[in-house]
């Protein structure tokens, strides 16, 4: 003998599927599908970060601005030369070094 809700009625009592779906503000992230989530990125940044990280930048033209207004142009012109010759000077792939020569051939075809 059957319970007194019978087979019937469990199936019209469950849940369907459709409901279970996240939509709305309360909806759940799929780890599957989108990984874990950054909630930091989702976050408004404070107005002053982005100051806080172009900070360098703005002293530095600042201090070419002063340099150019007292030194002339030639100082800023001739400042900023050798900063871009160091970054070119400071190339790793130009060490002086001398390293294991088959393994510094090895890297030059890309077999590393």
């Amino acid at each position: 003998m059957m319970n007194a809700r019978g087979l019937g009625s469990q199936v019209k009592d469950s849940i369907p599927v459709t409901e279970l779906s996240a939509s709305g503000p309360f909806e759940s992230h799929d780890l599957l599908q989108k990984g874990f989530s950054c909630v930091k990125n989702e976050l408004p940044s404070h107005p002053l970060e982005l100051s806080e990280k172009n900070y360098q930048l703005s002293q530095d033209k600042m201090n070419f601005s002063t340099l150019r207004n007292i030194q002339g142009l030639f100082a800023q012109l001739k400042l900023q030369m050798e900063f871009k010759a160091v970054n070119i000077l400071n190339d790793p792939s130009q060490t002086e070094l001398m390293g294991e020569p088959h393994l510094m051939l090895e890297y030059k075809l890309g077999l590393l």
